[in-house]
């Protein structure tokens, strides 16, 4: 519970507020079943909203507030249960129990990066909620969170940072030789895979090692982009527009940019950890920045 209290103080923090997680949205993707999991609700304010000029905020936040949501992502074939991140344990083994799946079943998580609200669900008590699971994680992320020099410094910006890294360091113990450490591909150059049809790719300046992974199954594909986008409603048409959760602004930007053309042009349908129900769409070029169209 102590934990899960220091999740919660730092969203509120941040000027966000809990709200209860409705059911999975299910999607096909080749031979995978997708599943979106929303973890938990929260309302943000606009302050979070970095490069915002008061005319977007006007158009955008006309209240001083928006609707944010913390998702994970199930994909299931017949021969694995693999989860793209754990959120921040308020919800995931419910959610879990909801499809059927039996967190000692599960095979793999794949982390995108381990800020709190993406790994929180993988400890209870000290144990790991996924006992049977290898965990990957990105060798830059890895290198990040468990430096005891980034702590320092995290701690000497924000005191309260340092409770991140204490959960980083707990779940590094805990998982020990169930971590698997991964070099990801570049964006152009994807030709490496973790598991079956599923390829870890750099997208790093939300934090220093953030991955995003690319679903791939009898000639469709999902691009699963982690915390990429945070704000849908303005970040598409403003991609320029960050996040105060953004550990390099301006490497985050440029690694949005690149993805949003990446999948627009290429078609491919996405989902995200931030995206609000049903979690998951397309995009296509508009103006200077992009539309979103949800799945349906």
């Amino acid at each position: 519970m102590k934990k899960f209290a220091f999740l919660f103080f730092l969203l509120a923090a941040l000027g966000l507020s809990c709200q209860k997680a409705p059911d999975a949205k299910i999607f096909d993707v080749g031979a995978y079943k997708v599943y979106v999991l929303k973890d938990a609700g929260f309302e943000g304010k606009k302050e979070l909203l970095v490069g915002a000029s008061d005319d977007m905020l006007k158009q955008y936040v006309p209240n001083g507030t928006f609707p944010m949501t913390v998702n994970c992502i199930v994909a299931q074939s017949a021969e694995k249960t693999i989860l793209i991140d754990s959120g921040t344990g308020a919800s995931i083994v419910k959610n879990l129990a909801g499809i059927k799946i039996d967190p000692a079943k599960v095979d793999a998580v794949l982390i995108t990066h381990m800020h709190f609200d993406h790994i929180g669900g993988l400890l209870k008590d000290g144990k790991a909620v996924f006992p049977n699971a290898d965990i990957y994680i990105s060798r830059l992320e890895h290198q990040y969170w468990t430096s005891e020099k980034e702590l320092a410094n995290a701690v000497k910006a924000n005191k309260d940072a340092g409770n991140n890294f204490k959960l980083a360091a707990e779940v590094v113990k805990v998982y020990g030789p169930k971590l698997k450490l991964f070099v990801p591909n570049e964006l152009d150059k994807i030709k490496d895979s973790l598991l079956t049809g599923i390829s870890p790719i750099a997208a790093y300046g939300h934090t220093p090692g953030h991955t995003i992974f690319l679903i791939e199954s009898n000639n469709e594909k999902l691009m699963v982009w982690g915390d990429l986008a945070h704000a849908m409603f303005i970040q598409m048409p403003y991609p320029e527009v960050a996040m105060q959760f953004d550990i390099d602004s301006k490497e985050a930007i440029a690694a949005r940019q690149k993805v949003l053309k990446y999948v627009s042009d290429n078609k491919i349908p996405v989902a995200g950890m931030h995206i609000l129900s049903p979690g998951a769409g397309t995009l296509a070029a508009e103006g200077k920045g992009y539309s979103f169209t949800p799945l349906k």
